[in-house]
């Protein structure tokens, strides 16, 4: 295949159209003017809207994912127990445990990146509280049901880290609605994006007063200085939650457009032998933050991605993750684990390579993706 001129594909795209920035810097003005910068109408306009469409009782604005998964955690009392986390996740979801006062137990994946349930079995303890379930990607994994059965089963906690899974569902079940509280990120990377921020979602009205107290330098009530709790500074800013409440007005149509670039990757990967689709099961719906894909065994990652940047001016995003949690060095030194722990997660991580994929992505970039693939692992 010759090449006359380079396409530019980026990894990702954060998308604004032109009547979306003049809503949100008509509404900043106004916060501007009123001086409500933190806790106010559009924060609470993001919960309520964020919760209905999730399916949820409560939604709990906060300013990260990391904190909308250290809240849940010290609500429901981790400190000094352990709690079980897939270590092919971000470092924030273990960070989350260790700051709580938790202890990370680190279980494995199966082999659709989302968390094994014979490895979460194994590694249940006595003192094991709760289990944190990571949408890898924005997947929702086949044994999700399974995973809470276990939960329930074993009287542990669920909860999801859902920073990937923004409208993904399992069997018409919105991700956010399998466990007690599950946690969202709007990270600018993100499906949806709120600058900075997170979301608490829950059904449980005692964890939801909590987390507002938690959030707020545990104050018993936003104008009170009654300090009932020993909380923090986890508020979201007005200006976050405007930037979110018209991302979130756009994010169906962000979702139609993802799952159209995966359909074309899917159909054409079938072209090339050497790389294979992340399967999406039938009966989930991912919103495609990320489109993975493994490769063969022997491929060097580095040198393709260097090779697709460089020849074709093709940008990959980050893996999820490139190295599972249990060998990064400093949960090698607070848990004490090594290599050859958790073998699935060593393997798939050591493999996989996530393809760009954004909502004003175009059929052409897609195949112009592909067929360079093709031609460097031809």
């Amino acid at each position: 295949m010759e090449r006359t001129s380079k396409m530019n594909v980026p990894s990702t795209k954060i998308v604004f159209s032109e009547e979306d920035k003049e809503e949100i810097l008509f509404r900043i003005k106004e916060v501007l003017s009123n001086g409500q910068l933190t806790l106010g109408k559009y924060g609470k306009e993001f919960e309520e809207i964020f919760s209905k469409y999730v399916g949820a009782k409560y939604a709990i604005t906060v300013n990260s994912g990391t904190s909308s998964l250290e809240i849940p955690l010290r609500c429901l009392g981790i400190k000094d127990y352990s709690v079980i986390v897939p270590t092919n996740t971000f470092a924030a979801t273990a960070f989350a445990v260790h700051h709580a006062g938790g202890k990370i137990q680190f279980a494995d994946c199966g082999s659709d990146y989302c968390l094994n349930p014979e490895s979460l079995l194994k590694h249940i303890r006595p003192d094991t509280k709760a289990v944190i379930l990571v949408h890898i990607g924005g997947n929702i994994g086949e044994n999700v049901s399974e995973i809470r059965k276990i939960c329930e089963e074993k009287r542990i906690h669920l909860i999801e880290d859902a920073a990937h899974a923004h409208g993904s569902s399992f069997e018409d079940r919105m991700a956010g609605t399998f466990g007690i509280a599950n946690s969202f990120s709007f990270y600018p990377t993100k499906v949806m994006t709120s600058g900075e921020g997170g979301m608490i979602v829950t059904d449980n009205e005692e964890l939801y007063k909590r987390a507002l107290q938690l959030r707020d330098q545990g104050k018993k009530e936003f104008y009170s200085n009654e300090i009932v709790c020993m909380g923090n500074n986890w508020r979201m800013g007005e200006i976050n939650a405007i930037i979110g409440l018209q991302q979130l007005k756009r994010l169906e149509k962000f979702l139609e457009d993802r799952r159209k670039i995966a359909a074309i990757y899917d159909r054409r990967l079938e072209e090339i032998d050497k790389i294979t689709p992340l399967k999406i099961p039938k009966n989930s719906k991912s919103n495609y933050y990320k489109y993975i894909a493994i490769l063969q065994h022997g491929i060097d990652r580095i040198k393709l991605k260097k090779d697709l940047k460089e020849k074709f001016n093709i940008s990959l995003s980050g893996e999820v993750y490139d190295t599972p949690l249990h060998l990064q060095p400093i949960f090698k030194q607070i848990c004490g684990t090594k290599e050859g722990d958790f073998p699935i997660a060593e393997d798939l991580c050591s493999r996989q390579i996530c393809l760009p994929i954004f909502a004003t992505m175009t059929e052409e970039q897609a195949n112009y993706v592909i067929d360079s693939l093709k031609e460097l692992l031809k």
